[in-house]
């Protein structure tokens, strides 16, 4: 295929997916319409079923898309060469930036999975297993080398998920109980440091060695 339709392609796909985003955390699957996620895209909605056949397509693909940017996060920042100081920081970071900048994904998958995941419980039961299981083998070698202490590291990760994403799926109770219209960059900050600090001191993470 050729590199420029190659290139307008993705941003296409991009274009719609990011549109998509918007549309399904404020209607869930079944309350959004393909005229409704053509109209937030800008683009008919011969437009999407080119690119993703069908509503459930469309809402497939936002979910995995979700999931992949969040896994990515943590095999950034979870990997053997790190410090846990380091590293469970760095993933905590970058999930409270995604909550932060991206609220409308986490609400989608929270959504999705209060309704037993119809859509994703494959995806879930392999790829994210797997997933687990690789990110647990390095958090369990940490603590192996005194790094931390031994914690259990699948419900480590249901921890900092939930700590994390919180933040963006009851953003509305954050506010009211701070009395705020909007949570602004200073108190995201705050936030941040708060669930840095509980995971490295619950862990029993070791400071490095200068």
């Amino acid at each position: 295929m050729d590199t420029g339709v190659s290139s307008i392609r993705q941003a296409s796909v991009e274009h719609i997916l990011a549109a998509a985003e918007s549309v399904f955390a404020q209607r869930g699957f079944e309350g959004a319409t393909m005229a409704q996620l053509a109209a937030a895209a800008g683009l008919p909605k011969a437009n999407l079923h080119y690119y993703f056949g069908t509503k459930e397509g469309l809402y497939r693909a936002v979910l995995e898309g979700i999931l992949a940017l969040w896994l990515e996060d943590a095999a950034t920042w979870i990997t053997p060469d790190r410090h846990p100081a380091d590293g469970l920081a760095g993933y905590v970071s970058a999930k409270m930036a995604h909550s932060r900048v991206r609220p409308h994904a986490s609400r989608i998958f929270a959504g999705e999975l209060l309704r037993g995941a119809p859509h994703i419980m494959l995806y879930l039961g392999i790829e994210l297993r797997h997933r687990v299981t690789e990110l647990a083998r390095i958090i369990e070698g940490w603590s192996a080398a005194g790094l931390m202490d031994a914690v259990n590291p699948a419900h480590l990760l249901f921890n900092i998920w939930a700590m994390t994403q919180t933040y963006a799926d009851f953003d509305v109770q954050i506010r009211a109980v701070l009395g705020k219209v909007a949570i602004d960059d200073a108190e995201f900050a705050v936030a941040t440091e708060t669930v840095v600090t509980l995971v490295l001191k619950g862990c029993g993470v070791r400071t490095p060695a200068p």
